[in-house]
């Protein structure tokens, strides 16, 4: 079976509830493992644009997978690769957590493979 990329992907707006209180970017940034095809996640490349600290938080079926911390006007790229399979049916969802009343842009792209 061959591999394919996926991509989650965009510049999102958002104001920050609280470092305790991350909420939901935008529905774009969801993904469903298809049935008959297994995924990995390969990288996380995000980036802010406001003068705080925020997180980016990647979701597994809803629970806390993964924290991305993205400094102040500041950028971050982790290598997943080897680390992080994804069964059939597995969703996968991203936050964003900003001090409250914080607004800003958050550049988000996650890739994973499919195969």
């Amino acid at each position: 079976m061959r591999s394919q990329p996926r991509f989650l992907q965009g510049a999102f707006r958002f104001t920050g509830a609280g470092l305790d209180s991350p909420g939901r970017l935008d529905g774009a940034l969801s993904y469903e493992v298809p049935a008959d095809r297994r995924a990995q996640l390969v990288y996380f490349r995000g980036g802010n644009s406001t003068d705080e600290l925020i997180y980016v938080r990647l979701l597994r079926d809803g629970e806390p997978m993964r924290l991305f911390p993205l400094g102040a006007r500041a950028g971050t790229h982790v290598a997943l690769r080897v680390v992080e399979d994804l069964l059939p049916g597995t969703g996968i969802e991203i936050d964003v957590a900003a001090p409250e009343g914080t607004s800003g842009t958050a550049i988000i792209d996650v890739g994973l493979v499919e195969s």
